[in-house]
């Protein structure tokens, strides 16, 4: 069974770079499991590794599509898997990298998604009743039919809400019991899970460091680049940290002050949630920054908790 290194942990840990120190050493490919880097010229704002920062090594699901396009979970799964045969079939280490929880989940667990199930007319119910209502109000209705699925979305996560709710209506179950069935069915896979983690401080000392970096980076004119591409401000992809902030901004609804204490405050929140989602898989293999200093001291550690894996 072919093994597949995946590292978790929350934004500003450290991940990229490990990713890219351990595919040095193991002739590794990194795919991205990143719900915002996937989008094309959203740079700064995701944090997407340089060219540079790459140091050579192939990335993928980087750039995969333009924010106008709609991309999910069901793709994501589709996309990683084949690229993961494409890395395999070179003779080469596939290593999974990325932050955004549901996506991870859906490769190791080997969730089953099925497309055919969808109800345009009930998802386009549900977010008119969201726009009139706002989306806690959704939330609630979730938290009444599937408490489990309620707790591990966040209520702006319209898109997840909505479906949720759509499968139990659809089928009188929740959807984290669809889940669950779809686990019976093992991966081909071997997945070793790695995750980073540190003081709490201190990631939220380098959370707010990298906001600032991309202001200082320009992250004002890359939301303006995107507006003047004609991408509106109602897409989900210009609806992540540290865009619909700035979108704020520039519609004169925020000062730029305002816009940047939001961004850091809903970050540091998102990486408390991904610490949570994490946290529970008792499979992930821990590494602290705390007793490294930084990532580059973790690759020999982590190496060899591969090789005895």
């Amino acid at each position: 069974m072919n093994q597949v290194i995946v590292i978790v942990g929350p934004t500003a840990s450290g991940k990229t770079n490990l990713s890219i120190e351990l595919a040095k050493s193991l002739n590794g490919e990194i795919i991205s499991a990143d719900s915002m880097q996937i989008y094309k010229h959203m740079d700064i704002g995701t944090a997407k590794p340089t060219t540079e920062e790459m140091q050579g090594i192939t990335h993928y699901l980087i750039d995969e599509v333009l924010p106008s396009e709609d991309f999910n979970v069901v793709r994501f799964q589709e996309l990683a898997n084949k690229y993961i045969e494409e890395i395999i079939s070179k003779g080469k280490q596939p290593i999974i990298v990325g932050g955004t929880g549901l996506y991870i989940s859906s490769l190791i667990n080997n969730i089953s998604f099925s497309e055919s199930e969808c109800d345009w007319e009930l998802r386009e119910e549900l977010k008119k009743e969201a726009e009139a209502n706002g989306p806690q109000y959704l939330h609630d209705k979730l938290k009444l039919v599937d408490e489990e699925a309620a707790n591990n979305i966040h209520p702006n996560n319209l898109k997840r809400v909505i479906r949720a709710l759509e499968v139990y209506y659809q089928t009188q179950k929740p959807i984290s019991y669809h889940n669950e069935i779809s686990r019976g069915v093992p991966s081909k896979y071997k997945f070793i899970l790695i995750g980073l983690q540190m003081d709490r401080q201190l990631l939220y000392d380098r959370i707010e460091k990298r906001v600032d970096i991309m202001l200082q980076n320009g992250l004002v004119k890359e939301v303006q680049n995107l507006i003047n591409f004609g991408f509106a401000n109602a897409l989900i992809s210009m609806q992540g940290i540290g865009y619909k902030e700035i979108l704020a901004y520039i519609n004169n609804e925020k000062t730029l002050e305002e816009a940047v204490e939001i961004i850091k405050q809903d970050s540091r929140r998102y990486a408390k949630r991904q610490i949570t989602w994490f946290k529970k898989n008792k499979e992930i293999k821990w590494f602290s920054i705390d007793n490294y200093g930084n990532t580059n001291n973790i690759v020999g550690d982590a190496i060899a908790y591969i090789s005895n894996f």
